[in-house]
């Protein structure tokens, strides 16, 4: 397999997470009544769409597909499909803080399968943005407590 499928099979497999991310914060949105935790959420909701956007940009730029999205991340829908349509702010908050833990698990461990300008792309750009909205729902979790 050439260097330009593998980033693009590894860029998309990026895509998916954040439209997994976008889905699960407008759905936690919904979830939240205080104005300065729903301003927090639309930030990184805002961060996750970029990143999405971006990614998208460079796989057409790759001549490859982009992938299309792959529903809520799997512990939010875990928690509201339990019937916690009153999802308290803090499992929430939880939830979002974990998928931004496996988000930055999966760019961290597939940064070394994406090449060249790929991979920069990937190490000066994503994973920055990455870890900076997990660094905000690991405090966000923090004042929740």
């Amino acid at each position: 397999m050439s260097h330009a499928n593998t980033d693009v099979e590894t860029l998309n497999s990026f895509l998916r997470g954040e439209l997994s991310a976008v889905e699960t914060y407008r759905q936690a949105i919904g979830h939240v009544s205080t104005d300065r935790l729903r301003d927090q959420l639309q930030d990184c909701l805002r961060d996750h769409e970029q990143r999405a956007a971006a990614i998208r940009e460079r796989i057409t730029k790759l001549g490859g597909q982009p992938a299309e999205g792959s529903g809520v991340w799997g512990t939010f829908a875990k928690i509201v499909q339990a019937g916690a349509d009153v999802l308290g702010e803090q499992s929430a908050i939880q939830a979002l803080e974990q998928g931004e833990d496996h988000g930055l698990a999966d760019y961290q461990r597939d940064l070394d399968k994406t090449h060249g300008e790929a991979r920069r792309f990937v190490r000066m750009e994503l994973l920055p943005a990455q870890k900076r909205t997990h660094d905000r729902m690991s405090k966000l979790k923090k004042t929740l407590h």
